[in-house]
């Protein structure tokens, strides 16, 4: 059953963005008192579509878990592995999500269409959620410098190149009541020495993801996978 995410409650009924009618109407072809799933305020509902809406049938019951609280922070990239990134990462239970400014990194995006990007950025996490069956959708950041990330708390992360021994394994071993991650991956060519250096300064912690040196778009999932095996109850 399809998945939609609503953001009003009006008495028995949900509203859907016109983005989602045209799905529902054009491109899967659905009719007026067809079933779907409506999602509002972390809560799932059946309903029926009426018109614009959805006629809340009966609220279902969902298993929500305490889980980790992950947010990636990765380079800018070209369209096609920012899409990719975004939407596994999403399916895999990211939470927050921050484009940053990296000195290696190739795409520059114009201050005027930045507004534009993210929005598109959001729509992607959005269309994920729904697919993969998510109560919530990852939140997608204004672009970063790593000067912007002295404030942020919990167990903060480096995917290093250069760092040899001390690893993953072990670093998830020595934080056993963690509940919030910070994972920064650097772009092709990784990190520059600089931004490893002032990363460290700030309570950053650089770890090694092992032999093998993956593609930029393969390190979230890779992550995250590991993250999602490590807190499966």
């Amino acid at each position: 059953m399809q998945r939609y995410f609503s953001k009003e409650k009006i008495g028995n009924y949900l509203k859907l963005s016109d983005n989602d009618l045209y799905h529902i109407r054009t491109v899967m072809r659905m009719n007026n008192s067809d079933k779907i799933e409506i999602v509002y305020n972390q809560e799932l509902y059946l309903c029926e579509l009426e018109e614009n809406m959805g006629k809340i049938i009966k609220k279902e019951a969902t298993n929500l878990i305490n889980k980790l609280n992950i947010t990636l922070v990765v380079p800018l990239l070209k369209e096609q592995k920012m899409d990719l990134i975004l939407q596994k990462s999403t399916e895999l239970g990211v939470d927050v999500i921050i484009p940053a400014i990296m000195e290696r990194s190739i795409i520059k995006i114009d201050d005027r269409k930045v507004k534009q990007k993210i929005e598109r950025w959001q729509k992607i996490c959005k269309e994920a959620s729904e697919q993969s069956k998510r109560l919530d959708i990852p939140k997608v950041a204004d672009i970063h410098t790593f000067n912007d990330l002295k404030s942020i708390d919990g167990v903060k992360l480096i995917c290093s190149t250069s760092e040899k021994t001390q690893n993953l394994k072990n670093i998830i071993k020595k934080c056993q009541n963690y509940d919030k991650i910070i994972l920064v991956i650097g772009p092709e060519g990784g990190l520059s020495e600089k931004e490893e250096k002032y990363l460290k300064e700030i309570g950053f912690i650089s770890i090694s993801l092992g032999n093998r040196i993956m593609r930029v778009e393969t390190v979230p999932l890779f992550l995250l996978s590991i993250f999602n095996y490590e807190s499966m109850e």
